[in-house]
């Protein structure tokens, strides 16, 4: 069985990953630590919007909420709905890095030895890894 196209018929559009974005109380904060920490160059900057990338990688952005409220993890009380793994060779000169440039370390470790739960200065959780 053979399917035929219609020239008539419109194309699928192309979709490619470009960016995840953060909602935060200071955007240009965020992308700072991100910036450094990742190596990437601010690409477009508001007041209220930060994007972060390189060429031809995907990128970050940093949002300005208004009423922005951190993750309280692991209290459940305001969720986390996603977190950045990031893969590292050594977890504990990572983390060290991390804590130099923002980060906080919360008490609570569910993996320690694997992986390390980190916040970034809004509050995000995320995770270096050896396992990547």
């Amino acid at each position: 069985m053979t399917t035929q196209t219609s020239s008539s018929s419109p194309s699928a559009p192309a979709f490619r990953y470009a960016a995840v974005t953060f909602d935060c109380a200071d955007p240009a904060e965020l992308a700072r630590f991100y910036g450094e920490l990742l190596g990437m160059a601010v690409l477009y900057s508001t007041d209220d919007f930060v994007l972060l990338g390189k060429e031809g990688a995907t990128g970050l952005g940093f949002n300005r909420l208004a009423d922005y409220r951190p993750p309280t993890w692991p209290d459940p009380a305001q969720e986390k709905q996603a977190h950045i793994e990031l893969g590292v060779d050594d977890l504990d000169i990572a983390e060290k890095r991390l804590l130099d440039l923002g980060a906080t370390k919360p008490g609570f470790q569910p993996g320690e030895d694997r992986w390390r739960v980190l916040l970034d200065p809004a509050g995000h959780p995320f995770c270096i890894t050896t396992l990547v």
